[in-house]
């Protein structure tokens, strides 16, 4: 089974049609590649062949490269690399070239890429490399380079053509953030050149091959006189450009993500030279980048692993388990939020709250949501009816007896959420869940008379953005709640985490320490800035400083005053206390009351940290160095984790690197925790933690399994490769 086929009409149009066999989507591998190569070549060489159409035989175009290309071209090493990428230039120079005589710019057969839906990474490079891209006007499709977003950049061309093409300034947002358009914005933005009805694609792409003149065919950097857009590094606006976005590169990425500072390198050393000067030097980058840990952590774990966790990698092997209709007890932020995820998805929603007038404000949430949407063109005023009415807002429990799965959220009260409890399973045998982001998931089963359809599901705030949910398994859970659960997060479209029960679970009980641990410096007089410009210059999205702000305070003090009566004599964060408790007390309670850490302008604008809190906590003398604050950062978090798979609270390293990338923003550069461990190597991380426990305390002690681990010279993924 071949993945291109090539066919040729009585009219001299040849189309090379991908279709890759039972795939959803079309994916690049190297036997494909050459596939491709070998297509184009009967067709230029065809003389009854008067131009050429590429298209996909698939609802989208393609969704990238097969990610064991990558794998395979790495495991040579840099001149495996080099040579692979440059024989991608030399497939897609000919592709762009057609034929044509390069003395006379003449005599090319037109090529055009006619594009049914989604278009990423290889999968526009190589209409790039085509005369004209012609898109279906398809409101679904995506069409864009996101290999920024992995680790990677566009290495097959992309990069230097969109740059040649749209000029520097105007291809940064495509190149370095990733950015995604439909159709009608892929042309807007000079990505694409035009967009037809969907019936009329192949016959426009066929019309234009057939009318295209010899100044069609050529490029714009292939014409004689060719001038970057916006100017070349050394024309003055150029010159401006460029030095723009090296400084937003840094702002943005504070120097740790190696993949934008290597396409920023091949951007602008690739603009001072020719155009296959230019690919020679984007393919040195790109070698550069696959050959970086970074990359191969980032691939891994923002896509390997998280595609894998979404199709269900740990799911119990039970029947489809689809949510047909939702319960949502609690209409507040949260459950207000769940209800309107769910009913996007297609779910019918009954959600629930103790007053009528609370109820109709949680789905109000929804419509307001939707009034957003409505006014950025991402949702027609008709999609916003058809999600409002799968919501029905009420008092009344007895709406619940058709649920199959409900949802509480209500107070993070034990006793409340029993009461609810109750009152729920008298009217539905439907699989419960709680949705809570500290109470024991076993603790609060005790109110259910059916504690093996109970189950914890922690969604993060605010639950329309955030990706990550955190499946809970309590002691007496069953396997049927664990796959309803998994289901219905599949159908929210979100990455779902299944952990075991245990204080905090998974996420919370990493990021405490986070937060504690920059706390604990301000207390011991280290400067606040160094804190929160050291968690940033790893790769940390908020300090922990601006995050304990943007929770709230309050929240913090509530939780340390459970924890404390939990624990007793064995409370470790006494230190922490002190400065969170006094903040409360002085009414700063964060970002919500433009009062925190940081102080806030009347609009609730970050001004700068709050200069009361080295008043009260003056800086020392002495400041610790850079890197010794990053790493009581990193490993406040890291040590949590590795615990937690020590403790089988985590059964799964992959669910440990995705779900801290994505529920609190681990370094993804990283990779996740067990990433970074493997990419320091597990010796040195003992390392760091017999120094930082010898000046900071055992909170630092290397748990047994790294010990382990070091003494034998093993790598998690590797020691864990079975189960991931």
């Amino acid at each position: 089974m071949t993945d291109f086929t090539l066919s040729t009409d009585a009219d001299g149009v040849a189309t090379i049609t991908w279709d890759v066999a039972a795939k959803s989507m079309n994916v690049l591998s190297l036997a494909a590649l050459a596939e491709l190569d070998t297509a184009f070549d009967a067709a230029l060489a065809d003389p009854a062949v008067r131009g050429i159409i590429l298209t996909s035989a698939k609802p989208d175009f393609a969704g990238g490269m097969d990610l064991n290309v990558i794998a395979q071209m790495r495991a040579g090493g840099a001149a495996a690399i080099f040579d692979g990428v440059m024989d991608m230039h030399r497939i897609l120079r000919k592709i762009e070239r057609a034929g044509m005589d390069a003395k006379t710019r003449k005599g090319a057969k037109p090529v055009v890429a006619a594009l049914p839906g989604t278009a990423l990474g290889i999968g526009l490079e190589i209409p790039l490399a085509c005369h004209r891209i012609i898109a279906a006007d398809n409101a679904k499709a995506k069409i864009g380079l996101p290999e920024i977003l992995v680790g990677i950049f566009p290495g097959a061309g992309g990069t230097t053509r969109l740059i040649r093409k749209l000029g520097a300034m105007a291809a940064a947002p495509f190149l370095l953030e990733g950015k995604l358009s439909d159709p009608k914005a892929a042309k807007m933005n000079g990505l694409i050149d035009e967009v037809v009805a969907p019936q009329d694609l192949l016959a426009r792409a066929k019309e234009w091959v057939l009318q295209a003149k010899d100044a069609d065919l050529v490029k714009p950097w292939d014409d004689k006189g060719y001038k970057m857009p916006g100017g070349a590094p050394f024309h003055p606006a150029g010159f401006m450009t460029f030095v723009g976005a090296s400084a937003m590169v840094m702002g943005k990425t504070m120097g740790v993500y190696p993949a934008a500072r290597a396409l920023l390198s091949a951007a602008y050393e690739g603009a001072l030279v020719p155009f296959d000067v230019a690919l020679k030097i984007e393919a040195r980058h790109f070698t550069s980048i696959l050959l970086n840990p970074s990359s191969s952590a980032m691939i891994r774990s923002l896509f390997i692993n998280k595609e894998a966790l979404e199709k269900g990698a740990n799911r119990p092997r039970l029947a489809d388990q689809s949510v047909r209709h939702l319960g949502v007890l609690g209409a507040g932020m949260m459950g207000a939020g769940i209800a309107h995820v769910a009913a996007l998805a297609g779910i019918t929603v009954t959600l629930i709250d103790a007053t009528q007038d609370a109820a109709d404000r949680g789905r109000a949430h929804s419509e307001s949501l939707l009034d957003k949407g409505i006014a950025r063109r991402k949702v027609t005023p008709e999609k916003k009816a058809e999600v409002l009415a799968r919501i029905t807002a009420t008092t009344d429990y007895a709406a619940l007896s058709p649920c199959d799965l409900i949802v509480e959220a209500v107070y993070e009260d034990p006793a409340v959420k029993a009461e609810v409890t109750a009152r729920a399973e008298a009217v539905t045998g439907a699989i419960f869940a709680t949705n809570t982001s500290t109470l024991p998931i076993t603790g609060l089963a005790r109110a259910s008379t059916r504690p093996d359809r109970f189950i914890g599901i922690h969604f993060f705030s605010p639950v329309d953005k955030m990706n990550l949910v955190e499946i809970i398994r309590g002691k007496e859970t069953g396997d049927e709640a664990v796959a309803k659960a998994l289901d219905f997060v599949r159908q929210i479209r979100k990455t779902p985490i299944v952990v075991n029960d245990a204080r905090f679970f998974y996420a919370n009980r990493c990021i405490i320490p986070y937060l504690n641990e920059g706390i604990r410096m301000v207390a011991e007089g280290v400067e606040p800035a160094l804190v929160e410009n050291a968690a940033r210059m790893v790769g940390m999205p908020l300090g922990p400083l601006q995050l304990v702000d943007e929770t709230s305070i309050d929240l913090g003090v509530k939780i340390a005053k459970a924890t404390r009566a939990a624990l007793g004599d064995a409370y470790p964060d006494g230190a922490v206390d002190d400065v969170l408790f006094w903040l409360a007390d002085q009414g700063r309670m964060g970002k919500k009351a433009n009062a925190g850490f940081y102080a806030y302008d009347a609009a609730g604008k970050r001004e700068g940290l709050w200069h009361g809190l080295t008043d009260r906590y003056p800086s020392a003398e002495t400041q610790p160095d850079l890197t010794e604050v990053q790493h009581r950062l990193l490993m406040a978090q890291t040590l949590e984790a590795v615990r937690a798979l020590q403790h089988g609270v985590l059964t799964d390293i992959r669910e440990g690197d995705v779900g801290a990338i994505l529920g609190w923003g681990f370094a993804p550069w990283s990779g996740g925790p067990f990433a970074w461990l493997d990419m320091i190597g597990a010796p040195r991380a003992v390392e760091i933690c017999e120094t930082l426990t010898a000046k900071y305390g055992p909170r630092f002690t290397a748990p047994r399994l790294l010990v382990e681990m070091a003494t034998k010279g093993e790598a998690f993924y590797t020691r864990f490769a079975k189960a991931a």
